[in-house]
């Protein structure tokens, strides 16, 4: 009788960033890490610097188009310019549901060709796989001039067992 396999425990890192272009340029070395069928679920309050994030890992994917909080659409595409994935850019905020109403986006569809990108996807998209980035960013609460935040940065799945995401600390 084979035994199960044990399940890969979570890679994790701790960052801190002092500024916008620091939160961008944490997005372009996450660019680095990611590949086509990626998940990537942002959680942070508004004005924590989600869709600045996402901005750096545009560019470091070489998309088109600029990168902008999709709230009013819910999701854009951004096309490959350099022959990489597309980008796949959701913000669930006005998505009630879970997984229900995320399924008119046809994320499924969309993630064995893509890097998908969601903000505030918490108790939304986990379903779509068991192997996703998990990006938590924290700022003072009430504080809206203070740019420090920090970052727990999870990988979750076979995935991510054993990435490196120290190298994100660049």
């Amino acid at each position: 009788m084979e035994e199960a396999a044990a399940p890969h425990s979570p890679a994790e890192t701790r960052l801190t960033v002092t500024s916008p272009e620091q939160m961008r340029e944490l997005g372009l070395r996450l660019a680095g890490l990611l590949r086509a069928g990626d998940l990537v679920m942002l959680t942070g309050e508004l004005g924590a610097g989600k869709t600045t994030l996402t901005r750096g890992l545009g560019e470091g994917l070489g998309v088109r188009g600029a990168v902008t909080s999709p709230t009013f659409v819910i999701a854009r595409v951004h096309p490959s310019l350099v022959d990489g994935p597309p980008l796949v850019h959701v913000d669930a905020y006005r998505l009630s549901g879970g997984l229900d109403d995320m399924e008119d986006l046809d994320l499924d569809v969309s993630l064995p060709d893509s890097v998908i990108v969601v903000e505030w996807g918490e108790g939304k998209v986990e379903e779509l796989t068991d192997d996703r980035l998990e990006v938590v960013i924290h700022r003072a609460v009430g504080d809206t001039t203070d740019e420090v935040r920090h970052l727990t940065v999870t990988g979750l799945g076979e995935r991510w067992a054993k990435a490196d995401l120290d190298a994100l600390a660049g």
